[in-house]
């Protein structure tokens, strides 16, 4: 029986085996024919796969597990490679693999190549230098210096790069790019995020090479004068536009043309943001786009003048190259910024897809651009200009490009007023489309989102690019003859609307939404869905909402934080019984008050919490009490440095949840729960609590080794070339064909 039942066995084993073959085959046969008829759009996903490594190094923490993935990555495309039996499949996870590992490659390259001494602690100190960037911000009053450091007599080692702020009155006359000044100064290190989620400044400073930022104190003296043959363009540029146009409008027409944004009023200046019309503020494919359009309109309507030009066909060649030149030279006048480089790498793009006689406009035009950004400044792919810019020129092709909507509003024989009504449909959809697009990515940075955007960019686009723009263009051309007036006064009066209507549209109810927390597993989920959604053209495309929705739901499930502490503990929010936000001090700077707004999910101003219902304060200390999870949980947080009796103190921590303070407290005061003193917030940087979930994040994880965080090591330039870790991990791998020596 024994013997019979063994070749039973063997048989159903084998049996099992060869169904499961047959599954496995219909399965890779499936992908092979869903790859095939997506075979246009693979290239497509390259770039993403190496935005996705890149966005890998600033969410992993340290060299272990960045080494980890990029061996992994080459190990995936190995496999995929070697086990590959022809098909597509294999070779496009090989691609993708090998994308994934060179994005991250090249961020941890980029992260160490730009290495660069960072102040330690605060100073005051003398120090000459040359002066690379003059920034002036009337509005605020201020002019903004970028310096070469080449003298220093603080007690630290320089920084190679430092940005300090002047009063007006103290800056002196010829102030230029090119001078050599001696100023005193009382500088900082590159901040830190005061709370988790808010603006990384020291990231942003690592890779610009800044090593500390403060304010200049006067006398500022100059000790070389700048080249006589290095007049600012772009600074003289803007005190002109200034001059013709008095405030925010002077402001706006200035960042059009030159992308200063300095004199701009800080009301207008939100009121632009709340509204959805912030972007036109920054020199982006907008302007890029309007300029380089007027320049080709002009030179096809003056070259066509001549009879003998306009038949030898050549003209649209021409045009091409003039608008090249323009969005170059456009490019150069408004600073040279990464997002306005991008938008003329883009720019230049579409022209030679033009002379080429191909589709200008497409997907891989804008993989393209990422592709070329991701090389040159892999470290922009956390940052929310490159996503915000992407994800909306990415949603508006992928939308025009769906064969419904090219059947509902592509071109057709009807008379002009339908034709008027169709072209004004598909503004209001392209716009509805492009909110909801670029929602998540404002959510997760900003931590609000407008819900009138899309109507105010109807007419604020329009308004800008075939009227503000051109106005100034001319008035600027004519102003050479000293005939510019009438340009000016168009300008002045679009300008007006425009600003009429971000101030309309930012008072209105519910303009913006505050959600104060976004997982970033969450945003991670409706990027990922909304590229598949984006690239692929077959039904399986539609499989991309699920992510989306899952992230959706996510994040509006996801609570509230009830405590957020700045990482000096000196200021805090409670979120109330009632849902509304309070903070600490009675005396909060704006920036502060509104940081912890935000963070807290408050559109609008936050009471105080020496006003708030449930808390009791003095001079010296706050008590404060919170339902939340069916129990009360007490807060203690100091509000002076003064001494408090100890025992006093130490009685109400015995008896508070939550200790908060910016000095360092006895051993014997501890909360029942958390405590936050001096000690441990210089470990965890800003704090934020969910009672509920008793959740807790920081703003600096154990662990962590990104450069910016760990920047005291790198004192000099030899220091920070010296310890750079791609080096040394490197150099730990054996060499070809090298004997590895075992102890």
């Amino acid at each position: 029986m024994a013997s019979s039942a063994a070749p039973a066995s063997s048989k159903a084993s084998s049996a099992l085996q060869i169904r499961a073959a047959h599954g496995i085959a219909l399965i890779q046969a499936a992908i092979e024919r869903r790859l095939e008829a997506e075979r246009d759009q693979l290239v497509l996903w390259v770039p993403v796969a190496m935005g996705a490594g890149a966005a890998a190094w600033f969410v992993l923490p340290d060299l272990r597990s960045w080494a980890a993935v990029l061996l992994l990555a080459l190990a995936v495309a190995s496999a995929a490679l070697a086990a590959a039996r022809g098909g597509r499949a294999a070779v496009l996870v090989a691609v993708l693999a090998v994308a994934v590992a060179t994005g991250l490659a090249l961020t941890w390259a980029r992260a160490e190549r730009v290495a660069a001494p960072v102040l330690t602690r605060p100073a005051i100190a003398w120090l000459s230098g040359r002066v690379e960037q003059v920034e002036p911000l009337p509005a605020r009053r201020l002019t903004r210096v970028t310096l070469t450091v080449s003298e220093w007599d603080g007690k630290d080692p320089p920084p190679t790069r430092v940005r300090v702020n002047l009063e007006a009155p103290t800056v002196p006359d010829g102030l230029a790019r090119g001078a050599v000044i001696r100023v005193r100064a009382r500088l900082m290190p590159p901040a830190p995020p005061a709370v988790p989620g808010a603006y990384d400044f020291a990231r942003v400073a690592w890779f610009s090479g800044l090593g500390a930022t403060g304010r200049g104190f006067a006398p500022v003296t100059i000790i070389t004068p700048a080249p006589t043959d290095a007049g600012d363009i772009r600074a003289a540029l803007t005190r002109h536009i200034e001059a013709r146009l008095a405030g925010s409008a002077g402001g706006i027409a200035a960042a059009l043309a030159t992308g200063d944004i300095g004199a701009i009023d800080e009301g207008d200046a939100n009121a632009m943001r709340r509204a959805g019309l912030a972007h036109l503020l920054s020199v982006s494919g907008l302007h890029i786009t309007a300029a380089v359009g007027l320049v080709m309109w002009l030179t096809l309507r003056l070259l066509a003048l001549s009879p003998r030009l306009a038949l030898t066909g050549r003209l649209p060649l021409v045009a091409a190259a003039a608008g090249a030149v323009a969005a170059i030279g456009y490019t150069w006048l408004t600073g040279s910024q990464v997002p306005t480089i991008r938008s003329c790498v883009a720019a230049l793009m579409v022209l030679v897809a033009l002379v080429l006689g191909r589709e200008a406009l497409t997907l891989r035009l804008v993989a393209a651009g990422a592709l070329v950004v991701l090389l040159c400044w892999p470290e922009s792919v956390v940052g929310p200009s490159f996503q915000l810019s992407f994800a909306a020129v990415t949603a508006i092709i992928a939308f025009h490009e769906h064969p419904w909507v090219r059947a509902w509003l592509g071109e057709h024989e009807e008379s002009r007023w339908r034709g008027v009504l169709r072209g004004a449909a598909s503004l209001l959809l392209t716009g509805l489309l492009v909110e909801l697009t670029l929602m998540p990515i404002a959510v997760y940075h900003f931590h609000q989102a407008g819900l009138y955007g899309a109507i105010a960019n109807i007419v604020a686009i329009p308004l800008t690019t075939f009227v503000v723009m051109p106005a100034e263009a001319l008035a600027l051309l004519l102003d050479l003859v000293g005939a510019g007036a009438p340009g000016w006064w168009v300008a002045d009066r679009a300008l007006a609307v425009l600003l009429w209507i971000a101030r309309t549209v930012a008072a209105a109810p519910g303009a913006v939404t505050a959600l104060p927390v976004m997982p970033q597993a969450a945003f991670a989920a409706m990027v990922a869905g909304g590229l598949w959604l984006a690239i692929w053209r077959t039904r399986w495309r539609y499989l991309g909402l699920v992510p989306v929705v899952i992230g959706a739901v996510w994040t509006i499930a996801t609570p509230v934080p009830d405590l957020i502490v700045t990482g000096d503990g000196r200021h805090l929010a409670l979120r109330g019984d009632d849902g509304g936000v309070a903070i600490l001090r009675d005396r909060t700077g704006d920036y502060v008050r509104d940081l912890l707004a935000e963070a807290g999910g408050l559109d609008g101003v936050p009471e105080l919490l020496s006003e708030a219902p449930g808390a009791w304060c003095n001079r010296d200390l706050c008590w404060m009490e919170r339902h939340a999870d069916g129990r009360v949980w007490r807060v203690l947080a100091t509000r002076s440095l003064y001494l408090v009796p100890a025992n006093a103190l130490i009685s109400l921590c015995r008896r508070a949840d939550v200790v908060v303070s910016e000095r360092r407290l006895p051993r014997a005061c501890r909360g029942r729960w958390l405590t936050l003193d001096r000690a441990t917030l210089a470990r965890t940087g800003g704090v934020r609590v969910t009672f509920a979930t008793g959740q807790v994040a920081t703003v600096r994880a154990a662990g962590d080794r990104h450069p910016w965080v760990n920047a005291g090591r790198y004192q000099t330039r030899k220091e920070a070339e010296g310890s750079s870790m791609l080096a040394r991990w490197l150099s730990m791998l054996p060499v070809a064909g090298s004997k590895v020596t075992r102890p």
